[in-house]
């Protein structure tokens, strides 16, 4: 039997993540029974993560304010506010903020990439070290543990 999940916003767990950005908890693996995550970005500008693979999960970006060029495969695309791009597994693809700001809503299917998030990233409820940074080893150990694959550096 499926359960309803609900969580306000301050219950979402909420990690900074590469390049001073925020990545928001909204349902992860637990709360759909395996099914999907659901995050949120919250970043500037120049935002960029290495170019990589995901091998367990198909993606999703819905790009709510801001735009970004976006890498999948040997295309090259510009998405604008409101625009959604579908990347399936094992497909190379990366991204780069071209606006001040940009809201990014991520949905995975099945369930369970928020790891990575959770193991490379800082939970903003603790006190933030000085002169925090996710180094690329950690990164690349988070990514390999929940079947991600770093194939470069960003572009």
């Amino acid at each position: 039997m499926s359960l309803v999940y609900l969580a306000q916003p301050d219950q979402q767990q909420q990690l900074e993540w590469i390049d001073g950005g925020t990545f928001t908890v909204l349902l992860d693996k637990d709360a759909t029974e395996g099914q999907l995550t659901v995050g949120r970005f919250d970043v500037a500008k120049g935002e960029a993560p290495p170019y990589h693979v995901h091998t367990r999960e198909d993606e999703i970006f819905l790009l709510i304010k801001g735009s970004a060029l976006i890498w999948a495969g040997d295309e090259e695309t510009e998405l604008g506010e409101g625009g959604i791009i579908y990347l399936p597994r094992n497909i190379p693809h990366s991204y780069r903020i071209t606006s001040d700001r940009a809201d990014l809503l991520i949905i995975t299917t099945p369930g369970g990439i928020e790891g990575m998030f959770r193991h490379a990233g800082r939970d903003l409820r603790t006190p933030r070290p000085d002169g925090f940074e996710i180094p690329r080893s950690l990164l690349e150990e988070a990514s390999e543990l929940y079947g991600g694959v770093i194939l470069g550096p960003p572009r």
